[in-house]
């Protein structure tokens, strides 16, 4: 039996590990991107105050990737050697995810624009993914066709096939949903790490060491990244981090079995996903017009006058009070 103290010492000593590991690999990270010219194009149909960022070295999730894959491997060989390696799949599939991303990334550097992969490559490549990852853990145990509903602490049986096209669904959807938040700096990592934080106290209640161990690394990776990330940024997480994000997001709700979560602890995701989504529907439907001054959410604000510092404020405070909520929705779940 583990002391609580003992685990309060674990959690502590992986979000140092991850955060000194990331702050150390980003000072050598980021000339070497310099050095590459692996520098960010930005979209002309964006703020035009936003061209000031072009050649901003990008694909520096890489040194939050490196830091948890070393943190996880390192710190976690206890849970390993006694069959618990929910954290090694999660970080599998979230690493998936990163390598579409980078792959996406090298193409926009090597041809010096800000197009990547085509958006059906993307899709088909993060289908087979989520698959993949939901066949897994289901093999594995983590995983059951039952919908666990957050607050009033019930599961829904679904037919297993039924569930698979939701998971795929989900995944893909939030691993995108993540990636378009990535758009203002240290906004996507600003407001994950609540929802870093979230998976970390849920799993250690339930007694999920392996994934409390996940989410620690993750959480200290994305705070030593913000040391570069915040604005004015140094180094961008590009596709390779931001999916990578999404990836590691959703695979915490699913390896914890509680997929439903991700509709609160997502919520900035999903805002700015809508919003894109109807900007576009709406802007076809009038033949030009618009709800939003740009899309996706986070450019509307800015639109409106709002600095890239109080964006991110206000953001990561709406992600931190969803993320209090889903708590309480979910911490009476092995209690009644």
């Amino acid at each position: 039996m583990i002391s609580l103290q003992d685990t309060l010492l674990e959690i502590v000593l992986t979000v140092l590990v991850s955060f000194v590991l990331t702050a150390l690999l980003g000072k050598l990270l980021i000339p070497a991107l310099r050095r590459l010219k692996a520098g960010q194009s930005i979209k002309t149909d964006g703020p035009t105050w936003h061209m000031s960022k072009q050649g901003t070295p990008t694909m520096g999730g890489l040194m939050f990737i490196i830091a948890i894959a070393v943190t996880v491997l390192v710190l976690g060989w206890g849970y390993f050697g006694s069959g618990d390696r929910g954290a090694v799949y999660v970080f599998l599939f979230a690493l998936v995810f990163g390598v579409i991303g980078f792959i996406d990334d090298y193409m926009k550097v090597v041809h010096h624009q800000n197009t990547g992969l085509t958006a059906g490559w993307k899709f088909l490549l993060q289908l087979a993914a989520a698959i993949l990852m939901t066949v897994l853990l289901r093999y594995e145990g983590y995983l059951s066709p039952n919908l666990y509903i957050p607050f009033v602490q019930v599961s829904i049986p679904l037919p297993w096939p039924l569930y698979m096209v939701f998971a795929a669904f989900v995944m893909v959807g939030t691993v995108n949903a993540v990636n378009i938040t990535d758009g203002v700096d240290g906004l996507s990592s600003s407001v994950t790490v609540p929802v870093a934080l979230f998976f970390l106290i849920s799993t250690a209640k339930w007694g999920m060491g392996e994934l409390t161990l996940f989410s620690a690394a993750l959480l200290g990776g994305l705070l030593g990244f913000l040391l570069y990330n915040h604005y004015p940024a140094k180094v961008f997480m590009g596709d390779t981090g931001s999916l990578f994000l999404g990836g590691a997001v959703c695979g915490l709700a699913f390896a914890a079995d509680m997929p439903l979560v991700l509709i609160l602890v997502g919520i900035v995701y999903i805002a700015e996903t809508l919003s894109d989504i109807i900007q576009v529907a709406y802007f076809k439907a009038t033949h030009g017009k618009r709800i939003f001054k740009m899309a996706p959410l986070h450019h509307h604000f800015e639109m409106c006058g709002w600095n890239e510092k109080k964006v991110v404020a206000v953001f990561s405070a709406v992600s931190a009070l969803a993320c209090l909520a889903a708590l309480a929705g979910v911490l009476g779940r092995y209690s009644v």
